[in-house]
This record gives C-alpha cells, sequence and structure tokens, in this order.
C-alpha cells in the first residue's frame, strides 16, 4: 500500500485571521474516533443551516478553519461549521473501508453524520439544510458523504477528490492507520461507465429511493496528487446517479482558466451538478467559499 500526503496551495493571501473553532469534548457518538470543531455564529439562524467543511491529509479541524473563509460567511448568513478532525496521524480521513462506504456502516463517515445530528440537536441546526465540503482527502470524504449519507446532506461542493468509491482497498478497516491506498485511483487510472459508478454508489445505501445530494466539482488540470482524470470520472458518476444526460459549458468561468459545465436545468446555483475545471490548476484547488455558499442556498 503506497501513501501519500495531500498538500494543499495555500498563499498567505488564502489565510485569514478568524476565530478559532471550538473543540466538542462531550461528543461522544463515534463509532471512529474523528474530533468534532464547531464554530457558530452569535447571529446563529433558527434553525440554522449546518455546512461541514472537511481538511486534506497532513491537515487539521482548526487549521482549515484558517486556510478557508467560511467563518467570515457564517457571521453575515448565520450558519454552524462542523470541522471533524482526523484521528489518523497523517491527517487523513477513511475513505476506503467498506465500513465507511455504507450507511451506517461504523466508518469515518458515520461519524461525521453523527456531527450533524449532535449539531441539529446542540444548537438548534436545520436537518432540511446540511451540507458538506472538503479539500483532497476532506473532497474524497465529502464525495463519500453524498453517497452514503444523501439522506443528510443536500448539497456538496468536493476540491481536488475522486470519485465516491474509488479509494476503496480490499481489506482496509474503518481503525487502519495510515487509512488504505489506492494508487490506480490516485493516478486516474481507474475508470468506469457512468453506471458502474452510479450502481456503486446506490450500494452504499441500498433501498435509498429519496433525493439524492446535489453536487459541485471541483479539480485541475495540472493535479499530480489525485489525477485530473478523476474528475472527468466523478462527473459521470453524479450524472449518472442524479439522472442527467445533458450538458453545457463556458469558459473562463467563474474566471479566466476555468471552464465551467452544468448538468441539466438550472444555473450554476441551482442545477443538481456542477463542474468547475481549472487549466493549469495543481493540487489542490483554491476554495471559492461565496460560490459554495451560493450553490447551497444558503
Amino acid at each position: 500500500m503506497k501513501y501519500t500526503f495531500f498538500l494543499p496551495v495555500v498563499t498567505l493571501a488564502t489565510v485569514v485571521t478568524a476565530q478559532a473553532p471550538t473543540k466538542v469534548n462531550d461528543f461522544n457518538l463515534g463509532p471512529t474516533k474523528l474530533g468534532m470543531y464547531v464554530y457558530v455564529p452569535s447571529n446563529l439562524k433558527k434553525p440554522a443551516p449546518i455546512v461541514v467543511a472537511i481538511h486534506h491529509c497532513q491537515g487539521s479541524a482548526t487549521g482549515y478553519s484558517s486556510e478557508t473563509k467560511y467563518q467570515p460567511l457564517a457571521n453575515s448568513k448565520g450558519f454552524i461549521i462542523i470541522y471533524p478532525n482526523s484521528k489518523s496521524g497523517g491527517g487523513c480521513f477513511d475513505v476506503a473501508s467498506t465500513a465507511t462506504l455504507k450507511h451506517d456502516g461504523g466508518g469515518d463517515s458515520q461519524t461525521i453524520a453523527n456531527m450533524v445530528k449532535y449539531a441539529i440537536d446542540k444548537y438548534g441546526g436545520d436537518s432540511e439544510k446540511v451540507f458538506v465540503t472538503g479539500s483532497s482527502s476532506g473532497a474524497m470524504m465529502t464525495q463519500v458523504m453524498a453517497g452514503a449519507y444523501p439522506d443528510v446532506f443536500k448539497a456538496a461542493s468536493a476540491y481536488s477528490g475522486v470519485p465516491d468509491g474509488c479509494f476503496f482497498v480490499q481489506g482496509a478497516t474503518a481503525t487502519q492507520d495510515p487509512p488504505g491506498w489506492n494508487n490506480n485511483c490516485a493516478n486516474g487510472q481507474t475508470t468506469k461507465t457512468a453506471q458502474q459508478w452510479g450502481d456503486a454508489t446506490r450500494s452504499y445505501y441500498e433501498g435509498y429511493n429519496g433525493t439524492r445530494t446535489r453536487m459541485l466539482i471541483w479539480h485541475g488540470t495540472a493535479d499530480n496528487t489525485l489525477r485530473y482524470p478523476n474528475y472527468q470520472e466523478s462527473l459521470k458518476q453524479w450524472s449518472n446517479v442524479l439522472g442527467l444526460s445533458n450538458s453545457k459549458t463556458a469558459t473562463n468561468t467563474p474566471q479566466s482558466g476555468y471552464t465551467q459545465t452544468i448538468y441539466g436545468d438550472g444555473d450554476s446555483n441551482t442545477a443538481k451538478l456542477v463542474g468547475y475545471s481549472g487549466q493549469g490548476v495543481g493540487h489542490t484547488v483554491p476554495v471559492h467559499e461565496s460560490l459554495d455558499i451560493a450553490f447551497f442556498g444558503i
């Protein structure tokens, strides 16, 4: 098994000074030992939308809170932010085991879903407005959360990740440290048809027939960690899961060098599936917080 850290592209301009999130010491719902950190603004809406923001490898909950700019938006819009903190020595999340790739299967994904339940009960979170985002390992977990818990998450935004289930490793366990590494997937060598990807996602929550999570996918063409073919594989997967076939593209959107792809009806804020490809952008795509929040409808 190969193990590689995911290093985000962070410049001084992207690091903001903000109040650190608070560790929730009495969160004990498990089943894995992820730390739960929260940011609850003083002008909290009632009930309050919830955004789960998941860090990259070699990262942390507090680190991701300062690297990203979700907290100023939480202050102005009154939503709760949950920052899960990895239990692994390298700071990665388990997206490889059977346990995490299953609804209530006993892995990291279930622990994160239980953090949402805690926030709904403890802080007055709105169960109808729960969203998830993340970078690299956090982006991989974002797609896993959308696949295994479509009943929890209404929309998701994944920065430089891989398709839901792509990192599966036979024999990987929920307690393994480091989590399983799938070299073929990381190198963009795992390809499936849209139907095969969709069937995989549907298998993680058998019998679920409800609404599926809307998806926003970001990837850079120069990504040498989780290579660019994972972008198209992710779009294939979610277009099938969401039952979408037609797409339209726009260049230099939302900025120079990016190409936007919208599947089905709606615009960049209302469509069920939107992709952004960054020409020459490496690992990871810089977080576009305002676009995420607009896509979430907060």
